[in-house]
């Protein structure tokens, strides 16, 4: 796990001290343990780990290291192959190196390091963009080939790691994290006038290939660039995998749970394997649940800490479930509680961390979890990340099954559906049966019902005249709906951005974390099922996964019908914050934000605070935008 980062010059020149130490300074916090650099000039190169002075080139790579697998100098990179025809910058983990190593060992290559980083190389030394097929795990990696003059870059299936570029003044720049490249000449700090308005609207802050400024983009999830270095404008991302979404298995319940048992317990198998001590985040919700159980399955003398935050509100703390499988699992628990003082005074630099705006100060309580795994030395961290996305285990999929049963004919188990669980069937049947009728309408009926209209406080003047659009998914005319809305929240709304928090949080503290619930053999065998196995008739959520864990994780665990999602006290939070959230949204800052009718927000602040007005995640949303464009110098137009 690491920070990488590089250049190309369209015209060979002097690459700048100040650009290569900045690289280095901003992403130290993703590699303390070790730093390098190599660039090419003519044919030749050179290779360093300080910064002395500028260099002659047109291409540099940069590295900064986590040491994980092979401790040694061994493993150090940028990493050159023996022939030294290509060089790799890589950033991730290879689970499957030991297997792939073998393989490639009997085709004749030969190893000088006992890194996944050396087998990595390796593998696209013999199958080229074929190699990506191959891989278990998650990566952001860079491979230059001299002899071609061509630079190779490759993002993870899901988008676990991240990787970031811009067309700038001199050629192009990539990294793992936006702040080295907003140095650069050229780069402005304009932001990104869309992304503004699909988070400010509806929550979304991560998709696509489009960040908050304009002139930086991301690779997207399993998706690949080749930059000539010659032509490096003519680059284009190409995606290289994607869910499987029509494959339909025909296993029965109990078989689908076994074979799902043997996929997880080999995926946490593999992501066990590390050098150094492995946590793990335990919630004590079904998914961080399983993976502490696996672990002590598969190991059950290993020596375990797990990590959680707990609320101090009896309504959302899970405590009591973190104590299940602390007696069952025997871990080292380590909790993690915090209150709004600490989140005042820690959000400045929360902000600079996360790169760009975030959903809500859950994620203060993840940086908090991650800082406290790092007290504890612990460097490499499990995470439940994914299972959500892939099982149906959020609420609002009862609502898509239901409409996924009435477009197949089923009214009676979809009736069903409806009656069980909590909430009124009354209310679901009509929301459920509205989702069946084309976009427009759907548009048509929810502004009829004063829903999905400008809000006041957004400044409809500057949405037209920047011509932004509401955030759409893609739909397809499947009966199968709740694969549809699991494909979509998989690779375009929440787990993209969920696992962006998570990167930045645990790097932040140079802790790695893992989420083995996303490779790509779980995903599409979880997307071959049919739906009933996932979300069943009676609304059990993750049906089949909680037959598979049978066994393993306590049966209280198992048997939970709450989602608690991760939450935080927000309200309380903001409202113990009132003058300091007041004091922001009266801020120069705000008032230089054009998309906000900044007087109708400390209006409506007031309101929720005098309880004429409903509180809900906007307040937040309003408050995380105006402090990132203040840390960031944004230019918000």
């Amino acid at each position: 796990m690491c920070g990488i980062g590089g250049l190309i010059l369209t015209r060979p020149g002097p690459v700048k001290a100040e650009w290569l130490k900045g690289f280095l300074e901003d992403l130290a916090h993703r590699g303390p343990d070790d730093q390098g650099w190599v660039s090419t000039y003519r044919g030749t190169y050179r290779q360093g780990r300080g910064v002395e002075e500028d260099i002659v080139g047109e291409l540099l790579l940069v590295h900064r290291r986590l040491s994980i697998i092979d401790l040694s100098e061994t493993g150090h990179q940028p990493m050159s192959s023996q022939d030294g025809r290509y060089w790799i910058t890589y950033n991730g983990e290879i689970y499957n190196f030991v297997e792939l190593r073998e393989e490639l060992q009997t085709l004749g290559h030969t190893f000088r390091s006992h890194s996944d980083t050396e087998v990595l190389l390796a593998a696209y030394r013999e199958w080229g963009i074929h190699s990506l097929d191959r891989l278990v795990g998650m990566f952001a990696f860079a491979i230059l080939d001299r002899q071609t003059r061509r630079l190779f870059l490759a993002r993870d299936f899901f988008g676990i790691k991240p990787l970031y570029y811009s067309f700038w003044q001199e050629g192009f720049a990539f990294a793992s994290e936006i702040s080295p490249l907003l140095e650069l000449p050229g780069v402005t700090r304009e932001a990104n006038p869309q992304r503004l308005y699909e988070y400010l609207g509806s929550g979304v802050s991560d998709h696509g290939a489009e960040t908050f400024f304009t002139h930086i983009k991301q690779l997207p999830a399993a998706h690949c660039i080749e930059v000539m270095l010659d032509h490096p404008h003519a680059a284009r991302p190409v995606r290289y995998w994607d869910i499987d979404s029509t494959q339909k298995s025909q296993l029965s319940f109990e078989e689908a749970a076994k074979q799902l048992r043997d996929l997880f317990i080999e995926s946490v198998r593999l992501h066990l394997r590390s050098d150094v001590p492995v946590g793990a985040a335990l919630s004590g919700g079904i998914d961080s649940s399983s993976i502490v159980m696996v672990m002590r399955h598969l190991q059950p003398q290993l020596d375990i800490h797990t990590f959680s935050y707990v609320a101090e509100d009896p309504r959302i703390s899970e405590e009591s479930w973190v104590e299940v499988v602390h007696k069952a699992a025997r871990v080292h628990v380590h909790k993690v509680r915090t209150d709004p003082k600490e989140l005042g005074d820690d959000l400045d630099h929360l902000i600079g961390v996360q790169g760009e705006p975030f959903i809500s100060t859950s994620i203060y309580a993840q940086s908090r979890v991650f800082q406290q795994a790092q007290k504890s030395c612990i460097k490499v961290m499990l995470d439940g990340q994914g299972a959500d996305e892939l099982l149906a285990g959020y609420p609002t999929y009862r609502l898509t099954r239901i409409s996924s049963l009435l477009r197949s004919g089923r009214w009676t188990e979809a009736l069903e559906l409806a009656r069980a669980g909590s909430g009124s069937s009354w209310n679901l049947f009509p929301r459920a049966a509205a989702r069946l009728m084309p976009r427009g309408i759907q548009t048509l009926l929810r502004r009829a019902v004063g829903r999905d209209t400008t809000p006041p406080w957004l400044n409809a003047d500057w949405c037209r005249d920047h011509g932004v659009r509401d955030f759409t998914s893609s739909q397809t005319g499947t009966n199968d709906l709740l694969r549809q809305e699991l494909y979509q929240t998989a690779t375009q709304t929440s787990l993209p951005q969920l696992l962006h928090y998570e990167d930045r949080n645990s790097m932040a503290v140079s802790i790695e974390s893992r989420v083995p619930f996303l490779t790509p053999k779980l995903a599409g065998f979880l997307f071959s099922l049919p739906e009933d196995y996932l979300l069943s008739g009676d609304g059990t959520s993750k049906a089949v996964f909680r037959k598979a864990m049978h066994g393993i994780v306590p049966g209280p665990i198992l048997d939970r019908r709450d989602k608690l999602g991760f939450p935080t006290p927000e309200r309380d939070w903001l409202f113990s914050l009132g003058a300091w959230v007041e004091g922001v949204l009266s801020s120069e800052m705000a008032g230089q934000i054009q998309a906000f009718n900044v007087d109708v927000i400390r209006r409506e602040w007031k309101e929720i605070l005098q309880g004429a007005r409903t509180f809900d995640s906007r307040v937040w949303r309003w408050v995380n935008l105006i402090l990132w464009a203040r840390k960031f110098s944004v230019t918000v137009n």
